[in-house]
């Protein structure tokens, strides 16, 4: 299992919209990756407190290259949706776990 972090980056003045904006883009990607083997679970949505017009979505997937697939197949479906909303394309990092022991004898 891999961790995908994608980062959106909304135009400028859009900020204030962005739990409608990222919504519309769940429900346009949203049933091809929740019905795709490699969906683990839903994912989780961050706007951040700097930069207003970057959120953050990530969400647990199978593995990068069953990822990468339904990624390549999401693009043409958001072309509408990026050039209405975004002021560049997403990022998409993949990261995997360390299994770091932590101790809660503080």
């Amino acid at each position: 299992m891999i961790t995908v972090v994608e980062t959106w980056f909304l135009k400028a003045g859009l900020e204030t919209q962005a739990l409608k904006i990222m919504q519309e883009m769940d429900e346009i990607v949203g049933p091809g990756g929740h019905s795709d083997p490699g969906w683990i679970a839903h994912g989780r949505f961050f706007q951040s407190e700097e930069e207003p017009g970057r959120v953050v979505m990530m969400y647990p997937w199978e593995s990068r290259e069953s990822h990468e697939r339904v990624t390549e197949a999401e693009e043409p479906l958001l072309l509408q949706f990026c050039a209405d909303y975004c002021a560049q394309p997403r990022v998409i990092e993949y990261f995997t776990e360390l299994p770091v022991e932590v101790e809660h004898d503080h």
